[in-house]
Formats: structure tokens, sequence, C-alpha cells
């Protein structure tokens, strides 16, 4: 064979076989993975939306009038705080990082211990927890219906009830708000949706060792985690600092022995935006997270490669982040409850 054909059979073989990595890499992921929809999945209430965007931002629905979801779930800094526990009533510390409110509507269910069903029950926690907002539902119901706006709002959100401005319907407002909170178009999702050239050779090589090296047992579906629970240190534990022995996770849910330090697998999307990681906040970067989940739960030493380009691919994991204007709120009446210290 002419030298010429020879070169051009050879070239002609490798990009064959580059093309069937490619299709197998991307047939492997799409049965692991699913992109983040374009919309929310369900028909939201637009009224319902726009009283939960209110909402989201009122700092009056917190004992102190300081205090409003966006404090800690930011919608600037990747729907979370970006700090280790957050600062609550009277500055007290939360006893767990703040999980980004993106995406947590594809979630299995809220909080790192699952506690809540949803985002609707989920939106009362901290609304009630001393250490958060330190309110009532009663002393909410009683803000709220103090300002003509509020009343107005919640009548055009819940029409044909009797007492539209409820505890309970300011918890469905949030959820139908934060249920828009989503991330779509990342360059993975671009990727999963048949672009190959939306990730370039090493972050398509940390996408390969992500699946081969075993963290898609815990990390799969659209929001690449968040479906499932399992204990922290399931094969070597982390030191006291990473994995405090005083937070039990699921087991203060649960009582079960067997869920004494189980948390919900953290969801992956937008991970390279809301740092510090883990339930404790005490890891800073994402290569000494990659590290640790190796050998914590998959008893494996990760080599540097190997957790650089998996870092590689996390990064392509954030999406188009929710654009929010700030919105204008009612101004406090005569009969508004005032501040608690």
């Amino acid at each position: 064979m002419p030298p010429l054909k020879r070169i051009l059979g050879t070239l002609m073989l490798a990009a064959s076989t580059s093309a069937a990595y490619a299709d197998t890499l991307l047939d492997n992921a799409n049965g692991i993975f699913k992109p983040i929809p374009a919309q929310p999945s369900e028909t939201l209430a637009p009224d319902q939306v726009e009283l939960g965007r209110q909402l989201f931002f009122e700092p009056r629905l917190s004992a102190s009038q300081v205090i409003s979801c966006n404090t800690c779930h930011n919608i600037g800094t990747g729907g979370a705080d970006n700090v280790p526990t957050s600062s609550g009533h009277a500055w007290q510390k939360g006893a767990r990082n703040s999980p980004t409110v993106f995406n947590a509507v594809f979630n299995v269910a809220q909080f790192w211990d699952g506690r809540a069903k949803d985002l609707e029950e989920q939106a009362k926690g901290p609304v009630q927890n001393p250490v958060e907002m330190h309110n009532t539902p009663k002393n909410v119901e009683a803000t709220l219906r103090s300002m003509p706006e509020y009343v107005t709002a919640f009548g055009k959100a819940f029409p044909g009830e009797q007492q539209p401005v409820s505890f309970d319907n300011m918890a469905r407002a949030l959820q139908a708000f934060e249920s828009t909170l989503i991330t779509p178009d990342s360059r993975f999702d671009l990727y999963l949706k048949g672009d190959d050239s939306a990730l370039d050779a090493r972050e398509k090589k940390g996408l390969q060792t992500f699946m081969s090296s075993g963290c898609v047992s815990c990390h799969n579906g659209v929001n690449l985690g968040g479906q499932a629970y399992f204990p922290f240190g399931l094969v070597k534990k982390p030191d006291g600092k990473v994995l405090p022995s005083g937070d039990k996770g699921r087991f203060e849910v649960t009582k079960t022995r067997s869920d004494e330090y189980v948390f919900r697998a953290a969801p992956l999307r937008n991970v390279a935006l809301t740092a510090p990681y883990f339930h404790s906040g005490q890891v800073w970067n994402l290569e000494e997270a990659v590290a640790i989940m190796g050998t914590a739960q998959l008893g494996k030493q990760l080599s540097a490669e190997e957790v650089g380009d998996i870092v590689a691919f996390l990064k392509t994991l954030s999406g188009k982040q929710p654009k929010v204007e700030y919105p204008l709120l009612p101004p406090s009446t005569a009969t508004t409850p005032r501040p608690v210290d």
C-alpha cells in the first residue's frame, strides 16, 4: 500500500475508534443522568409563584425581621450562602451547611436528613426553628395579614378560600417559587443532548472516571444526587472535623440504629459555586472533597490526576443561573408585629 493511503487509512481508523468511544461514553452517560429540563416539570400558578417570590425575600417572616429565605439560600451565590453554617436568630449558628435551593425541586426530599418530604414542608421548618428564623405560625399570619398588599396577593394566589392568608399557604407559595429555581443548559446538559463539543477531552475523561470509579452509585439522575441516603464513611470515616460525632444525620429522624451518620447524597448541580462542602461545611475546595469521597465512600485512593479530571467534569455542571428581580415589599403598618431580639 502506498504511504499516503496507509496514512489515510490509519487516520480513518483512529477517527472511527474515537467516534465509537464518544458514542459509548454518551450512551453510558445518558443511561445514568438526565438533563435539567428547560422549564419546571409541573404547571405552576403564576400568582402563587409571584407571591412566593416576594415571600422568599421577606425578612418579616423571621421574628427579628432581618432574616429571609434568601439570607441562607442566596440567589446571587448559587442558591446557598457560602459559609460553613448559617447565622440565624441572635447570631446563633446552625448545625449544618445550608444546601442550595437551586434544583431542589428534583430532590427526593429536603434537608440533609430528608426530614421534609417536599419544598412546601421544608419552607415551614426554618421559619419555626429557634436557631434560624425563630418565629411561630400565628405571628407569621398576623404579620402578613397586617399588610393590605399581602392580603390582596394571597387572595389572588389562593382564590375561593375563606382565609387565604395562612401559614400553610405561605409554604405553598414558597414551594411554587422555589420550583422555578432551576439551572438548565449546563455544558454537561448540552453534551447529554448530543453536543459532543460541549465537553473537552479532560472533562470527558473526568466523566468517564466519575462513572467507572463508582461515584454514580450515589450521584446519578437529573440532579446527580439528592435521590437516596447513604452512610458518610461507608468504607472509612473521615476525621471528626468533616464528620462531627454529635451529628448522627438521618438517625435523628428515624431513630433507627442503621441510620446513624446517614445523609442524603448531595446533589452535584452547580457544585463549583456552593463551597464549602458536606453537611459540616468544613471542606473548601472540590479537589479535597473528591479525594475524601474516594477514601470514605469508595475505599479508593484516587490519584491527583483522577481527582483533577473529576473536578474538571464537575465544573461543567454549572447551568444558567436564575435571574430574579428583587421585589418591592409591602410596608409595615401600625398593626404589624414588632421585631423580637
